[in-house]
């Protein structure tokens, strides 16, 4: 069986990639802050053979490693961000290690570990038989913030990629069947002029009212935008005590969608409101871009391959412990009444099969950075059950299991997954030509373009 090679020395090196793991689940990191994640992840790299480079793309906390040369040219994403505020401990019960400290709520110490391994056992068997082709593992800074990849795509990162792989914890074991929404994000500043909101009202300019207009106007926007089109915002300032005229206020507002067309029509009609509040109040407005990404386009060639190397490799199998520890979860979880009654969970705790694949029409509210790389190159991401099944997404619940076997193991079968997936990209040139067909028809013609402009600087890690 193609694979069986890597699968073999994934096995072997679990113990090691499992302590990796664990450190970094011991040390989380939010995003463009990952220094531990990228020197632990840089060492395995050399360790195992791999050509290193920390620092890459010009962002300081982005790990690549690769292998071979020439064509194909196959990525595997790792990431390396935790989440703030979602420190928890292994158990069953909600309690932060450390109040209001950053946690593994979405599990990205398995993520990247998955991924590395992955890229460990192509690399063995790669080196065994012969095979021709280059091997390329990103460690990839802030997915949680959505823009590590953008940076990075920016910089020219997957521009020699033939295709690409990406895995995710999740509660299923299944493959990418569905698409999700693209995304810009922008906090709104504006600048007024403070007064005695009492005794001399009319020499202020009031920065509050700027942006509780620029939400009404925004809220009138909502109406006439395309229907794929969302639109949240925050209050991150406004103002001090109702005595005063508030000279500053900031809003942060995200606008989704299923294109980039859509997406930055209404940001730029966004903008123009928020043009339109400072004016009318008569602030100065500046406005704080953070980045963007595109919607996601899952190469489905590429996901029921993927599918067909799960089921090959066989799901893995969980102890009384473990099963009991999910079960616990899944009574505590605020999900699990609507869920009682679903035949999966009645069938235990942690889904123990491969979800067959097939084309979800539903469209997923969130977004990932790894929709960039789908718009560069084929592209696909492999889940794997790596929680209990009723576990809210970016919860405490996966943090608990992102650091003990249950998390483990799942990781362990993606990165098996992934290894599989991409040797037989590598063996049969067939796969690729057919992934790259589809991609062309995805693309229709379009390329890609960054949506952070270039005088957007990169972000640095804050010194401790």
């Amino acid at each position: 069986m193609v694979g069986s090679i890597a699968i073999n020395k994934i096995d072997a090196e679990s113990a090691k990639m499992i302590d990796l793991a664990q450190k970094m689940w011991d040390t989380p990191e939010t995003a463009y802050n990952e220094v531990n994640a990228c020197k632990w992840t840089a060492e395995i790299l050399k360790e195992y053979g791999f050509e290193v480079t920390v620092g890459a793309f010009n962002l300081p906390t982005c790990v690549v490693g690769r292998y071979g040369s020439g064509h194909p040219v196959i990525g595997l994403l790792g990431e390396l961000d935790a989440l703030p505020g979602l420190s928890q401990k292994v158990q069953t019960t909600k309690e932060a290690v450390c109040e209001g400290a950053p946690g593994q709520g979405c599990g990205h110490n398995l993520l990247n570990v998955a991924c590395l391994a992955g890229a460990i056992g192509v690399k063995e068997e790669m080196e065994k038989t012969g095979m021709a082709g280059t091997i390329i593992f990103y460690g990839c800074p802030a997915e949680e913030v959505l823009t590590g990849k953008v940076f990075m795509a920016r910089e020219g990162a997957f521009n020699e990629l033939d295709a690409c792989f990406a895995w995710h914890g999740n509660a299923f074991n299944m493959t990418a069947n569905s698409v999700s929404n693209g995304l810009n994000s922008a906090i709104f500043h504006f600048k007024g002029r403070t007064a005695h909101a009492g005794g001399d009202p009319h020499n202020g300019r009031s920065a509050l009212d700027a942006a509780e207009l620029m939400s009404v106007g925004a809220n009138y926007l909502r109406e006439h935008v395309t229907s794929d089109i969302r639109i949240h915002y925050s209050y991150k300032e406004a103002g001090t005590a109702p005595n005063i005229v508030p000279d500053k206020a900031a809003v942060w507002y995200y606008v989704r969608g299923l294109s980039r067309e859509n997406i930055e029509n209404t940001y730029d009609r966004l903008v123009k409101v928020a043009e339109g509040a400072a004016h009318m109040t008569e602030t100065e407005l500046e406005i704080e871009f953070l980045g963007g990404c595109y919607n996601t386009m899952p190469c489905t060639y590429m996901s029921k391959l993927a599918t067909e190397a799960m089921n090959e490799i066989g799901v893995p199998t969980y102890t009384e412990e473990e099963l009991k520890f999910a079960d616990e979860l899944n009574h505590n979880s605020p999900r699990f009444e609507a869920l009682q009654n679903d035949p999966v969970l009645k069938n235990g705790p942690i889904y123990n099969i491969v979800k067959p694949y097939e084309w979800d029409t539903t469209v997923g509210g969130g977004s990932t950075d790894v929709a960039d790389v789908m718009a560069i190159c084929p592209t696909t991401m492999i889940r794997t059950a790596t929680y209990n099944y009723a576990a809210p997404g970016h919860s405490w619940q996966i943090a608990a299991c992102a650091g003990m076997s249950i998390g483990y193991k799942g990781m362990l079968f993606g990165a098996k997954a992934c290894a599989v997936s991409a040797l037989k990209m590598f063996a049969d040139p067939k796969h690729l030509e057919e992934a790259k067909k589809e991609w062309n028809q995805l693309m229709a013609g379009r390329t890609y373009k960054c949506p952070i402009p270039k005088e957007i600087p990169i972000p640095q890690p804050v010194a401790k």
